[in-house]
């Protein structure tokens, strides 16, 4: 066993992956230019397309609300705006590299009125036909934007190929000459190379923001109640999965009173029965029975005093999330490195949580990993969205372990979600285990 509550870990953690899409690798300067650029010039026809089309069906439809055909029109202008809406997501997501999720819409299937009815009761299907209506205004300052600025660059950095069959008659002229520099062709091929130079330099910052003046207003009108869905139902899962993991825990130790303290207590029973029998006719065999009884009884206190560690472990609530997890460590069949830099004291579930994450995680590690030696780092860090308690377990076992149902980590995961935290796993066949959890704090 190894402890150490300073310092940095024997080897570098990787980096957690989370579960679901695999993260985009960064853009090289140019590729993010160019990325930018295709969505300023495919954002500007779109939004030129939708904005007849929209405007429209919404127009007549609205006009003719009072009708029985009205609604059904205002709701045919919701769906081409969600059509519009997903293709403009997903050249965000193409172009851009950004996460322009996708919301789920209501849907009801029970006759024509009342899918009408449902989609125009959907807020997104209102932000839908509003983007539709005047992205084109901020697709247009975009287009212009970008356009002249590349032309600037192009043109100037090129000027000495094609600036000789300009007209330079004597009603010509040009802005060098305007301005008092002159007319000769040095002066003016040192002035349109050093604005295309200048434009080259401001190019990338000069596309970057006329990208999101499109893409920024399109996120938060087409994506952004999407966010709050996908917010609200990690939620529900992570309240479902504490409950999950309650009623295993619960499951589990009902098991195990049954399978041995109950066991032992009816033994005990039926050891003090035989000795009130023996006492009269044999004290001494009497006194060996007792014996015998006390022996059960400290056997069964000594099962309940390892019942409770998995429910509140006593060490943990007296002398904090260190002592308990160097009690961990020292019990363990494996050497453990332990490494720690955490504050003195956090709220009590993170403690809680933190305590089972390395408990069960080096209990899967003596069994089933093969491993000859385990590393466990506990470090909090500060991220965008508050303090975070990162949790990593290593092995250099023989590798193949999985999150997948079936498998002694599931409940795990489960337990780590209860609390709003991720529960990452990296365990290729042969090795080595990297686990990684990350709890806010």
């Amino acid at each position: 066993m190894s402890i150490s509550t300073t310092g940095e870990p024997l080897r570098k953690r990787p980096e957690p992956q989370r579960t679901g899409a695999a993260a985009r690798p960064r853009r090289s300067l140019p590729a993010r230019v160019l990325g930018e650029t295709g969505y300023v010039l495919a954002a500007f026809p779109l939004s030129l397309l939708a904005l007849p089309i929209v405007a429209a069906m919404f127009s007549v439809g609205l006009g003719l609300s009072v009708t029985v055909i009205g609604l059904p029109l205002l709701a045919l202008a919701g769906y081409v705006a969600r059509t519009f809406a997903l293709i403009n997501r997903r050249l965000i997501r193409n172009t851009l590299q950004a996460d322009a999720a996708s919301p789920v819409y209501r849907r009801d299937e029970r006759g024509l009125l009342r899918r009408a009815l449902t989609t125009l009761g959907d807020p997104q299907t209102w932000l839908d036909i509003l983007y539709g209506l005047f992205g084109f205004i901020l697709a247009t300052i975009s287009f212009v934007l970008t356009v002249v600025w590349w032309t600037l660059t192009l043109g100037g950095l090129s000027w000495v190929l094609w600036g000789w069959s300009l007209p330079n008659g004597p009603n010509d002229q040009d802005v060098p000459e305007l301005i008092g520099l002159g007319d000769s062709y040095l002066i003016k091929l040192a002035w349109y190379t050093t604005i295309g130079l200048l434009a080259l330099l401001t190019l990338p910052w000069v596309v970057r923001a006329a990208a999101w003046i499109t893409a920024g207003p399109a996120l938060l009108l087409l994506s952004s109640r999407a966010h709050l869905q996908a917010e609200i139902e990690y939620q529900v899962q992570g309240r479902q999965a504490a409950r999950t993991a309650e009623a295993s825990s619960l499951r589990k130790l009902e098991r195990d009173i049954h399978d041995g303290p109950q066991q032992r207590l009816v033994r005990l029973s039926m050891d003090l029965g035989r000795a009130r029998k023996q006492v009269d006719a044999d004290p001494e065999q009497a006194r060996a029975t007792l014996q015998e009884a006390i022996g059960q009884t400290r056997a069964t206190l000594d099962e309940l005093r390892a019942l409770s560690r998995g429910i509140a472990p006593p060490v943990l609530a007296d002398r904090g999330l260190t002592a308990a997890l160097e009690e961990v460590v020292a019990r363990s069949t494996i050497p453990v490195h332990l490494t720690m830099q955490v504050p003195a004291k956090m709220p009590e579930h993170v403690e809680t949580a933190a305590y089972f994450v390395v408990s069960e995680a080096l209990t899967n590690v003596a069994k089933h990993a093969g491993a000859e030696y385990a590393l466990v780092d506990l470090t909090v860090h500060d991220s965008p969205a508050g303090r975070v308690l990162t949790i990593t377990v290593s092995d250099n076992g023989v590798g193949g372990a999985q999150l997948s149902k079936g498998h002694g980590l599931v409940g795990l995961a489960d337990r780590v979600r209860g609390v709003d935290g991720v529960l990452n796993l990296t365990s290729p066949t042969g090795g080595p285990t990297d686990l990684v959890a990350e709890i806010p704090c």
